[in-house]
């Protein structure tokens, strides 16, 4: 039995993809009580299988995995497909106890968890279901001012007015391609000549060869590309930002450009789903983001607040459940 007054254990559960990982930590954090990161590696035959077939899941953990042993925490949150067996199981090894927080759907076991923080465009209902318009996230305003004076020095030759660029690539729904691309590229490189410097960094889809092109594109103008080295300066590139490009194919990039209330443009690429499709009707008749067709414009919106509401959710629903 905890004391009275004493905060909550928490775990923050994913498989080290990168938007996983921001968006259980976000959540985390937003909480507000200590947490304790835990990061999973899956090894054979568990990686190749569903998780509805992962039998003995803490089988599955690999030897770099952090350890997921007693005591167990009063407030599992978990995001990825790989995290949704060994949350369940941990919600049945502690008897019930842990209070089990799933980010996006996680497609089986749904019913089992406590509470599911899952975008709207995916269009799932039920009592343990907390809906938000996109993905939650780490950005905040303190994060940015803390990271954009950081990084002043790194863009003290950029003045204003001044866009910023984040760039995605091929995943299950959109492609990439030559060009799409390169009308991205000259979009920019025409921006550029406008006046507009550019901060631009790219994601780990972002093909090698296309950063090649956007290197010879821009060459000369007044711009910063990440090359991948060092730390990311991405909070930063919000902070300092007129108004924020972003490639169709992330929904949390996306979702992290809207918390700056900046003008957030959608750069298309090929294929799409109808779950995109509902998520950037839904952000364009919000007023946050607009097609970008070469041309940056201003406007205001009030910036969503997902995490913050999904934390206060998850805060009230673990209150009932003691």
């Amino acid at each position: 039995m905890k004391e009275v007054g004493q905060a909550p254990t928490v775990w923050a559960l994913h498989d080290g993809k990168i938007g996983m990982a921001n968006q259980v930590i976000g959540l985390a954090e937003a909480l507000e009580w200590p947490f304790a990161e835990k990061r999973l590696t899956i090894r054979r035959p568990w990686s190749f299988l569903t998780p509805e077939m992962w039998f003995c899941p803490f089988w599955a953990l690999g030897p770099e995995s952090d350890a997921l042993a007693p005591p167990w925490p009063d407030i599992l949150i978990a995001c990825g497909r790989n995290t949704v067996a060994l949350a369940r199981a941990i919600k049945r090894r502690s008897a019930g106890w842990s209070f089990w927080v799933q980010v996006q759907d996680p497609g089986f076991g749904r019913s089992a968890a406590d509470l599911v923080v899952v975008p709207a465009h995916d269009r799932i209902a039920g009592e343990n279901v907390f809906a938000t318009l996109g993905a939650v996230h780490r950005v905040t305003a303190t994060k940015i001012a803390a990271e954009t004076r950081r990084f002043a020095p790194l863009f003290a030759g950029l003045p204003r007015p001044l866009v910023s660029v984040l760039i995605g690539g091929d995943n299950g729904a959109y492609r990439m391609t030559d060009r799409r691309f390169r009308t991205l590229c000259e979009q920019l490189a025409a921006l550029a000549g406008q006046g507009f410097r550019l901060a631009i960094t790219p994601s780990r889809r972002t093909a090698p060869e296309r950063l090649a092109l956007l290197r010879e594109r821009i060459k000369g103008a007044a711009a910063y590309l990440w090359d991948g080295h060092g730390d990311n300066p991405y909070f930063a590139m919000l902070g300092i930002a007129d108004a924020i490009i972003v490639t169709a194919d992330s929904v949390s990039m996306i979702s992290e450009a809207a918390a700056t209330g900046k003008p957030v443009y959608i750069a298309e690429l090929d294929g799409g789903s109808a779950k995109f499709a509902r998520f950037h009707q839904a952000m364009r008749e919000s007023g946050i983001t607009r097609i970008f067709a070469g041309k940056i414009e201003t406007w205001s919106y009030v910036p969503p607040d997902d995490t913050a509401h999904a934390a206060a959710e998850i805060r009230r629903r673990f209150a009932r459940a003691r």
